[in-house]
């Protein structure tokens, strides 16, 4: 592999870590309800296993609610059911039309909680973009050991992954640092 396609590899493979972790960080509760929450969530709509989203409008018509009006009002079943089977940790309330997703108010411990996770999460998304860095690094010097790159060319191609690598790893903290502010504001 040319180096300037490991370069690339290393740089996008980094890129996939970070942003499975913004991707991670939206199905976080924070004080807020987001749609984004319903993500996982599947609904056994005609034989299928169908995303929510693509059964029901979801709305926020409220600080701490979400609510779902269902696109065919004979899936409203289906959909309580996939949601009361989810681990949201709410209970629907079907009101025959619309189902709504009351989100008690976090409590300072359960906050505290979330924050300790997110610094997990952003710590295993260090972890990864290092074996990134690592295994970049490894095929760099098999590179340099089959006399492709000069140990010159090595030593400057190593600082730029780890340049790349101090790069991603401030973006993951920046993305921690914020999920926790977004998690402790009340």
């Amino acid at each position: 592999m040319p180096v300037a396609n490991v370069i690339t590899s290393i740089r996008d493979n980094m890129e996939k870590a970070l942003e499975h972790l913004r991707k991670d960080f939206r199905l976080t509760r924070t004080g807020r309800p987001t749609p984004a929450l319903l993500d996982g969530i599947r609904v056994n709509a005609y034989g299928a296993q169908t995303p929510v989203r693509q059964c029901a409008n979801i709305s926020v018509p409220e600080a701490r609610q979400l609510m779902l009006k269902p696109f065919d009002l004979g899936l409203l079943k289906e959909i309580e059911k996939a949601l009361m089977a989810s681990d949201l940790g709410v209970t629907p309330q079907n009101d025959g039309k619309i189902i709504r997703l009351i989100f008690p108010p976090l409590t300072e411990d359960r906050r505290k909680k979330l924050v300790q996770e997110v610094r997990a999460k952003g710590e295993d998304a260090k972890v990864t973009v290092r074996n990134v860095r690592r295994d970049g690094l490894k095929l760099l010097e098999d590179a340099q050991k089959r006399k492709e790159i000069s140990e010159d060319d090595l030593k400057r191609e190593k600082d730029k992954v780890q340049d790349i690598l101090k790069e991603h790893e401030k973006k993951i903290d920046r993305e921690v640092d914020e999920k926790a502010k977004e998690i402790m504001e009340i």
